[in-house]
């Protein structure tokens, strides 16, 4: 197999981190986004939205979409298991994963796409109210993810899972959205810093 990466976008993190938590290495090749290599010929016949990341399997055929990725990922194997064991399990991790992903990572990365300069090149047109509007709804669900992280160390299921993965990388994202956590949120920062002290955060 093969993983069409791109080193600090947050999708391909996505899979990285799940890649490190199941202790599989895959190859990679890293497409510059700046440099608009996921327009090339060459990629966008790999996938033709032009997004990373993509995997090619060994039979030479693409997935695309992290999680899709990470689904076929845990198929081949199973433990640790992140997406879930039981009916109930699966649900949970689902909603929080799904949360997590429309709610919180999508509203970060629509202001950052829409309101950072180099940004400009890759989201045409860039609509600045689209990004201000995002950017106010950011604390928004930052304050509900704090709520209900209290008592918690993890976000469902009483363990790590692919909700935590997003989520995760969702907080990170706030850095070059130039958003910041409020100090007020202990909860959110604790839960945080636990995630971020795993050795999976580094991949």
């Amino acid at each position: 197999m093969k993983l069409y990466d791109t080193p600090l976008a947050p999708n391909p993190r996505r899979v990285r981190v799940f890649l490190a938590e199941k202790g599989i290495d895959i190859p990679k090749v890293t497409i510059d986004l700046a440099k608009l290599e996921q327009k090339s010929e060459t990629y966008a016949a790999i996938n033709p939205r032009q997004k990373t990341p993509a995997l090619e399997l060994d039979d030479g055929s693409i997935l695309c979409e992290s999680i899709a990725i990470c689904r076929y990922i845990e198929a081949l194997h199973p433990e640790p298991n992140l997406f879930g064991r039981t009916p109930r399990e699966i649900g949970e991790i689902e909603m929080w994963s799904r949360r997590m992903e429309l709610n919180l990572l999508a509203t970060i990365a629509s202001a950052f796409r829409h309101l950072h300069p180099a940004m400009a090149i890759m989201e045409m047109p860039q609509v600045r109210e689209w990004g201000e509007l995002n950017k106010s709804r950011i604390i928004g669900e930052l304050a509900f993810l704090d709520g209900h992280l209290k008592g918690r160390d993890y976000l469902c299921c009483d363990r790590f899972t692919n909700a935590d993965i997003t989520a995760m990388i969702g907080i990170d994202f706030l850095k070059p959205a130039k958003v910041a956590v409020p100090d007020e949120m202990v909860e959110l920062k604790r839960w945080h810093a636990a995630m971020a002290a795993r050795p999976s955060a580094k991949a």
